[in-house]
């Protein structure tokens, strides 16, 4: 499963969540009709609000899957309505739950040099001499560039700006990363 959005606090009273957006495609992903799975982090319970308090008068459980009903823009983020979740404190119950699609429905990009997060992630990472540093945990989207989030062979992690300068080949075939970094980046 691959995270497309994660929902975050609401907005007004009717329902509509603001949705941060984790895709290089927001159009083609989060269209009318859309069909999400869920996940809850782990770290928050299910019916909580802020800081973990129960929400009033609401006995809900997220659903496994849900359907967009509408969405409008505004400043990067979607203002989103999901069937069966028509007000607030329900709402805020859904803060902070992931948004998933099925990475196998993904059209694999046309550019040779853009992949999609879920290709990278798990791949091993070393230097242009060969020398293996670890694994891509994850693709963290800044506003800058993206970061390649190394799981560091002796342990812990690092940022790698996944920029061309530093990382000059995507070897998918051969799942590596190869990459040619500043002398002390991985010591930040």
């Amino acid at each position: 499963m691959l995270v497309v959005g994660q929902i975050g606090k609401p907005h007004g009273i009717r329902g509509e969540v603001s949705v941060v957006v984790r895709t290089d495609e927001p159009e083609e992903r989060f269209t009318v009709g859309s069909v999400f799975t869920t996940e809850v982090p782990r770290d928050r319970r299910v019916n909580a609000g802020p800081a973990g308090t129960p929400v009033p008068g609401a006995r809900f459980e997220v659903p496994k899957q849900l359907t967009l009903e509408s969405i409008r823009w505004h400043q990067g983020r979607g203002i989103a309505v999901f069937e069966g979740i028509h007000d607030r404190n329900v709402a805020e119950a859904m803060r902070g739950v992931y948004l998933q699609v099925d990475s196998a429905e993904l059209t694999p990009p046309d550019d040779p040099d853009e992949f999609h997060d879920h290709q990278l992630v798990g791949l091993r990472v070393e230097t242009v001499d060969g020398v293996v540093l670890g694994t891509v945990q994850r693709i963290d989207h800044a506003p800058s560039s993206d970061l390649i989030v190394l799981a560091k062979s002796g342990g812990g992690t690092a940022l790698i700006p996944f920029v061309t300068a530093m990382v000059p080949t995507v070897d998918l075939a051969g799942e590596r990363v190869i990459v040619d970094l500043p002398e002390g980046l991985l010591d930040l």
